[in-house]
């Protein structure tokens, strides 16, 4: 209706109506052309990183999937660090290089005068012979087997299998380095313990860093809450450190023994670590 009216009045009777509608016939024309130009350059964008993600470049590939990608090779170059780094610990353990550190640290935890004792009252001798339990072979079994039943029962075998099998094999790679290395004993101070395996690594400090560490790094995948986890991983970290000294205090292992154990467990939770998350189909946590 305007617009008739100013088609017939346009030169002679409303000026100021024709330059109204003049105005808001540009506004309008304005708003959808930049309405359209947005809709566009969206549209745009969408495509060219759904294009650029199927394709594999790298301007297309968000943040997530480059570190996805980055992720086997993080993992290659810590196994491969770790494993260097144990070769030349044990090189430098077996030359004699560490044997004054050893040393020191067994002399420093006996009594002056008598090295048969350990320092430190009666009660706190047992207490240490308590806590080395946590790594003994029948613990560390019953442990596994009671939480490998567990999932065995809530219809989780593929873990279960893999809790199984993880802890073996770390247990059998220890076993395979003790018999390679074949360290004697301490010499210098009387065991507090009976003992009557090779010394270098250390197989209670090896297998309790691999048992505790697996069967934590399992229970916090299934927690949502990361305090929870950083929780869970932490005590099954002082555990395995706790088992590692009280070796020592018994004096049952060098301290260098006691390194290449967590050194050893460590590193190959880290690959069970990465194997499980490769494994385990994405979004999932059961």
């Amino acid at each position: 209706m305007l617009q008739r009216e100013v088609n017939n009045n346009e030169n002679a009777v409303h000026p100021d109506l024709v330059a109204r509608y003049n105005r808001i016939k540009t506004g309008r024309a304005r708003l959808r052309e930049t309405m359209t130009a947005n809709l566009n350059e969206k549209s745009g964008r969408t495509q060219s990183e759904a294009g650029g993600t199927q394709a594999g470049g790298s301007r297309g590939l968000s943040s997530a999937a480059r570190w996805f990608e980055l992720k086997p090779l993080l993992a290659i170059a810590a196994i491969g660090l770790a494993g260097f780094g144990f070769a030349q610990f044990a090189d430098a353990v077996m030359e004699g290089e560490t044997r004054r550190f050893d040393e020191w640290v067994l002399l420093a935890l006996r009594e002056p005068g008598n090295l048969a004792d350990p320092i430190g009252p009666q009660w706190f001798e047992e207490m240490v012979r308590d806590v080395t339990a946590l790594g003994s072979t029948i613990v560390l079994t019953l442990s596994v087997v009671i939480v490998a039943a567990y999932l065995l029962m809530t219809q989780r075998p593929q873990k279960a299998a893999f809790l199984v099998a993880a802890v073996a094999v770390g247990s059998l790679i220890n076993r395979l380095l003790k018999l390679g290395y074949a360290r004697p004993r301490p010499d210098i101070v009387a065991h507090g313990q009976y003992v009557t395996t090779e010394s270098f690594p250390s197989g209670h400090s090896a297998n309790a860093t691999i048992v505790y560490l697996m069967l934590g790094m399992m229970l916090a995948r299934v927690e949502p809450s990361y305090p929870v986890k950083v929780f869970i991983i932490s005590v099954c970290g002082l555990i395995a450190i706790m088992v590692g000294l009280s070796r020592i205090y018994l004096g049952v292992h060098w301290p260098t023994d006691v390194l290449a154990g967590w050194a050893v467990g460590g590193s190959w939770v880290l690959m069970c670590w990465y194997l499980l998350l490769r494994l385990q189909p994405s979004g999932t946590r059961r």
